[in-house]
C-alpha cells in the first residue's frame, strides 16, 4: 500500500513541477521549417473542405505500396476503367510496323490443340474399333471399351496436338469409323 501511495505522490509532484515551470518557446522545429518552406515554394491546392474526403485521403495515405496497388486495380475493375497506354517517343519505323501487326491479329489463330471425337462406325468394323479404343485409353477393360464404342458420339482424346490428332483420325478412318477433330 505504501508503494502505491508513494508512486502516486511522485507522479503528482512531477505534474505540478511541470505546470509551474515557465515554458520557453524555442521556435518551430526543423521539420516544420522544411515543410513550411516546401509548401510556400510550391503552389499546392488547398485541402478539400469535405470531412469525408479528408478521411479518405488520410486512409489512403496510411496504406502500404502493395495495398495502394491493390486499391488501384480494385478501383479499375469496379469502375470499369481500361488501361490506356501512354504514347512514348518512338522511332519513325514503329508506326509502319503497326499495320503488319494488325493484319496478323485479324487472321484467325491456327488451332494447335484438338479433341478427337468418335462419331460413328461400320458395324463390321466394331471389334477392330473396340480393340483400338482399348489400346488407346489406359486402364480400360474390354467391356468398358465396348460400352464406350456403343455409346457414340464420344470424345476419345482431349487436348491432343495437331499431328497426333491427325494420326488418330487416319487410324480410325482406315478401320471404318467417322472421326471429327474439335
Amino acid at each position: 500500500m505504501a508503494t502505491r501511495c508513494s508512486s502516486a505522490i511522485r507522479t503528482f509532484s512531477r505534474t505540478c513541477r511541470a505546470a509551474t515551470r515557465p515554458r520557453v518557446f524555442a521556435g518551430p522545429s526543423r521539420c516544420l521549417t522544411t515543410e513550411a518552406a516546401a509548401s510556400s515554394s510550391t503552389s499546392a491546392p488547398p485541402p478539400p473542405a469535405d470531412p469525408k474526403l479528408n478521411k479518405i485521403v488520410d486512409d489512403i495515405s496510411g496504406l502500404t505500396l502493395l495495398q495502394a496497388a491493390d486499391l488501384v486495380t480494385l478501383l479499375k475493375s469496379r469502375l470499369n476503367i481500361q488501361e490506356i497506354a501512354m504514347p512514348a517517343a518512338a522511332p519513325a519505323a514503329a508506326p509502319a510496323a503497326a499495320p503488319a501487326e494488325e493484319s496478323e491479329a485479324e487472321k484467325p489463330k491456327e488451332k494447335t490443340v484438338f479433341n478427337v471425337k468418335l462419331e460413328a462406325f461400320d458395324a463390321a468394323a466394331k471389334p477392330k474399333i473396340i480393340r483400338e479404343v482399348k489400346a488407346m485409353v489406359p486402364n480400360l477393360t474390354l467391356i468398358e471399351a465396348k460400352k464406350f464404342v456403343e455409346s457414340l458420339p464420344k470424345v476419345l482424346k482431349e487436348g491432343v496436338s495437331k499431328d497426333d490428332a491427325e494420326k488418330l483420325k487416319k487410324t480410325f478412318t482406315d478401320l471404318g469409323a467417322t472421326v471429327t477433330l474439335e
